[in-house]
């Protein structure tokens, strides 16, 4: 049959290497098969951000924040060249939506929900220093509140974790692209294309963590697997041409009050996100869309009108979201770790946040135990380094 595994994971996204990271770290065999490059789809375009979600605290995602918040305290600790903490302004005016005792009673809970642990509290400050450094427009500005989360880089901290598998034991394939599944005898037998030949795997184990691509790796399951709904939702970010800000300001767009990070990267600024269904049928091909670019240049000259906002660069990546009848922002942004009884070991991971790809995984591990051999555990993925 080829290689015996304990555990095997499609996609080398951040949730498949945190797997492959939580699987080796107990001790079992691991293989993780990427078809472009570890970290090459959505973990590379995010808004590189590992916070607790502040804006989740509207839809009632209180578990979400706290999951989030203490993950963070744990990157911040074990990656600390990956991970920095960041301090994030929001300005309060007329025409913002949240009124400043809303603003204060939301951060007041997400310092709560963080156990008040260190970079949780937040305070009122003076606006003159940031309007002279950033050039934050001051005209009619009722209040300006800063608090803390952190920023990465999301390719490179994908890489750590990757790194750190492969430090316990696990092999990585890629490019190496998934041509079917079948599962016979409480063994999944995988056939993987690599490059020039045909490899075959057997798992007792298969996660699917296929980011945008999970529902057609559930497709290439024998016998045909149940899939979930879901709408694939474009994000967009710019990078325009002005050095970066002091902190990363989180503002409202004045098109429609959604939420903005305006934030400093690579000694530029980056103005992200935006929200529409992805229309296409390659993942692969998504692209920022020129009505996304105009809008995201519209809301950062709304908030710093002295910036130039030249753009240089822009990226789109998709997120995935069950499909519901209301908006996007109202959906749960959580993984859905979803099973099949009838293909026991088979585990598929809908969507997830990049902060909480750690304790994701762990949740993994733990729905997969009664599959797996009792192995000697080799680490602790709470105390592992990253670099």
């Amino acid at each position: 049959m080829g290689v015996t595994l304990d555990v095997g994971i499609i996609g080398g996204g951040i949730q498949g290497v945190a797997v492959a990271q939580a699987a080796a770290a107990a001790g079992h065999t691991v293989a993780v098969w990427e078809q472009a490059a570890i970290a090459s789809g959505t973990s590379s375009r995010s808004s590189k951000l590992i916070h607790g979600g502040l804006r989740y605290l509207e839809t009632g995602q209180f578990s979400l924040v706290r999951k989030s918040l203490a993950e963070r305290s744990l990157l911040l600790k074990n990656a600390p060249g990956l991970v920095r903490p960041v301090p994030f302004y929001i300005p309060v005016y007329p025409a913002t939506q949240r009124r400043p005792w809303q603003v204060r009673f939301g951060l007041s809970l997400y310092a709560l929900l963080g156990k008040l642990q260190p970079y949780t509290g937040f305070k009122k400050i003076s606006s003159h220093y940031l309007a002279e450094k950033d050039g934050l427009i001051t005209t009619d500005l009722q209040g300006l509140y800063q608090y803390w989360d952190a920023q990465t880089d999301d390719a490179a901290l994908t890489r750590a974790v990757m790194q750190s598998a492969k430090s316990l034991g696990a092999e990585v394939y890629c490019p190496a692209r998934v041509g079917g599944v079948k599962y016979l005898d409480n063994v999944y037998e995988v056939t993987v294309e690599l490059e020039a030949q045909t490899s075959r795997f057997a798992c007792k184990a298969l996660v699917n963590a296929a980011g945008p691509w999970v529902n057609q790796v559930l497709n290439l399951i024998e016998p045909m697997s149940a899939t979930l709904d879901i709408d694939l939702v474009q994000g967009t970010h710019i990078i325009v041409d002005d050095d970066a800000p002091s902190g990363i300001y989180y503002v409202e767009a004045p098109q429609d009050r959604r939420a903005v990070f305006i934030m400093p990267w690579q000694g530029k600024t980056m103005v992200g996100t935006t929200e529409h269904r992805y229309m296409g049928t390659d993942p692969a091909a998504v692209q920022p869309r020129q009505d996304e670019i105009e809008y995201l240049l519209q809301v950062y000259h709304q908030y710093f009108p002295q910036r130039r906002g030249k753009l240089i660069d822009a990226f789109a990546g998709l997120r995935v979201l069950l499909h519901q009848d209301n908006n996007f922002f109202k959906r749960p942004r959580d993984t859905f770790i979803h099973s099949d009884p009838s293909l026991p070991g088979l585990l598929t991971l809908y969507g997830g946040k990049l902060t909480g790809y750690r304790a994701t995984a762990e949740e993994v591990m733990q729905r997969l135990d009664s599959v797996l051999p009792e192995k000697m555990k080799k680490a602790d993925t709470r105390s592992l380094e990253l670099t």
